[in-house]
């Protein structure tokens, strides 16, 4: 005799942001997604701070910090917006790439969200955020047309 014994757990999405706040562009598409079915939302910002400082130069920290001081705001709001359980850390690294390698060894993730500033030659040569996790073969949304020409 089988019997089915599945619960509709909630998938797990890792978004990842380079700034944190809340875009209109980013709340749509977190609102679009929680309406699609259960869903937690966790929110990674990378380290403001300077990417050449040491992962131990007091920089970094403070940098961190005062980015977690807004991410505290941010996440009352996106909680409110969305209608979904939302929590958010702020890496120490800088490399948003390294950031998410770092956290998915201690937090694994169903589907991801980037929204994350790239430079157009970094998109071209495949060499931006979204090219670069590829590889882990994750549902993977792209929010808004991040990108600098410098």
């Amino acid at each position: 005799m089988n019997i089915d014994v599945s619960i509709d757990t909630p998938r797990r999405i890792l978004v990842i942001t380079d700034r944190p706040e809340l875009t209109p562009e980013l709340q749509v598409a977190l609102r679009s997604r929680a309406e699609q079915g259960s869903a937690t939302f966790h929110l990674l910002v990378t380290n403001p701070a300077r990417a050449e400082y040491h992962l131990l130069h007091p920089e970094r920290h403070d940098a961190v910090a005062r980015a977690e001081q807004q991410l505290g705001q941010m996440l009352e709001t996106l909680r409110d917006a969305i209608g979904a359980p939302v929590d958010g850390c702020v890496s120490i690294r800088h490399d948003a790439f390294e950031a998410v390698e770092e956290h998915l060894l201690a937090r694994p993730a169903d589907e991801l969200v980037v929204a994350v500033t790239s430079h157009e030659l970094s998109r071209r040569l495949h060499h931006d955020l979204p090219h670069r996790l590829d590889h882990l073969h994750l549902p993977m949304t792209v929010v808004g047309g991040l990108t600098t020409t410098h």
